[in-house]
């Protein structure tokens, strides 16, 4: 039975944050944000841009390119951060209200910048394992900027961080776009490395913790997660590619376009040169900046716009997330009669 994507919608605020804002608010001279940590410039939110509403305005898009009413959908699963309208909020249910999804029940879902490869994964699951579920909407929002202090050294490799919104519909018994397999990895001793420290049961906010400026993201341990990721990340980010395509029948010789988290531009480089790829099977985000989980939708979205996949291509989109999480999902583009099993 084959599970594919029929559609995807992004939003993107129109506000944008240059890297010579970035380069003065950091204190960092503008060409090592260019072209260290490869921003040019980058989205953000504006004042009605919330994490919510960006979802809703994406997963419309998303409706808009298909034949498809919001009734037609049988779940809407979030993918977008915590950080949104208000605390301890089903964002899903908001979502479903607001596209008039009447005949769905939701839920949310949460891996940080790993969200979209683990909820396509659970979404696949459900429409596998239950024959009432025949259509699943994936939408999320994200405006983690508002939790960055460019004055920080420690999170400096976070300036990258941007706003925007993404969805995915996801359908089953079609012949487009088959979702084929996925791998996920976990590592429980980096989940304490990077936290807002402040404003949980821990330590709850306080105006004091407010005003100082406590209640943004921080490194707990820098020297020891610079210690312990280095040994494993871009390890891990190539293991979950090559699990994923192998699981699916394929290796990285016949992989077509990778989508791709914005990174330091490094890193983005490595990776494509480890799996034998040109630069033109990815879209570094270098205009974009990191919108966390949204990366992969919108790099899916650019490289279908600039005709870098065409039918029968072997695409994977993968993730990296503090927490620290990898995931990667390869999918076979096009149209296909047969079925995939």
């Amino acid at each position: 039975m084959n599970i594919g994507i029929v559609s995807t919608g992004i939003y993107l605020p129109k506000k944008r944050m240059t890297c010579e804002e970035i380069s003065l608010q950091a204190n960092i001279p503008v060409n090592i944000v260019k072209t260290k940590l490869g921003i040019i410039e980058k989205a953000i939110a504006g004042p009605e841009d919330h994490t919510v509403q960006m979802a809703v305005w994406a997963s419309k898009r998303a409706l808009e390119k298909t034949n498809l009413s919001p009734r037609d959908i049988d779940v809407i699963i979030y993918i977008g951060e915590e950080h949104k309208e208000y605390p301890l909020w089903t964002a899903a249910i908001k979502i479903q209200e607001e596209i008039g999804a009447l005949n769905a029940w939701a839920f949310d879902v949460q891996l940080r910048c790993g969200t979209t490869i683990m909820a396509m994964k659970v979404a696949k699951s459900l429409m596998l394992a239950d024959d009432n579920i025949h259509t699943v909407l994936l939408a999320g929002g994200y405006r983690n900027h508002d939790f960055i202090d460019y004055t920080n050294e420690r999170t400096r490799f976070m300036n990258n961080l941007g706003a925007g919104g993404g969805a995915m519909i996801l359908q089953k018994d079609v012949k487009e776009n088959i979702v084929l397999e996925s791998d996920l990895i976990t590592d429980g001793s980096f989940s304490e490395d990077v936290v807002v420290p402040v404003g949980g049961t821990k330590k709850p906010l306080t105006p004091e913790l407010l005003q100082s400026g406590a209640y943004k993201l921080d490194v707990l341990d820098p020297e020891g997660m610079k210690t312990r990721l280095e040994q494993k990340s871009l390890s891990n980010f190539l293991k979950v590619i090559r699990q994923s395509l192998s699981k699916s029948g394929y290796d990285e010789t016949q992989l077509a376009y990778i989508a791709m988290l914005h990174m330091k531009k490094s890193a983005h480089d490595y990776v494509l040169h480890s799996l034998g790829l040109t630069e033109s099977k990815s879209i570094y985000l270098s205009n974009y900046g990191h919108i966390g989980q949204i990366d992969q939708i919108l790099s899916l979205e650019l490289a279908l716009e600039k005709g870098k996949i065409k039918d029968g291509d072997i695409i994977t989109l993968v993730s990296a997330g503090i927490g620290y999480a990898w995931g990667a999902v390869t999918i076979r583009w096009g149209t296909h009669e047969e079925e995939i099993v």
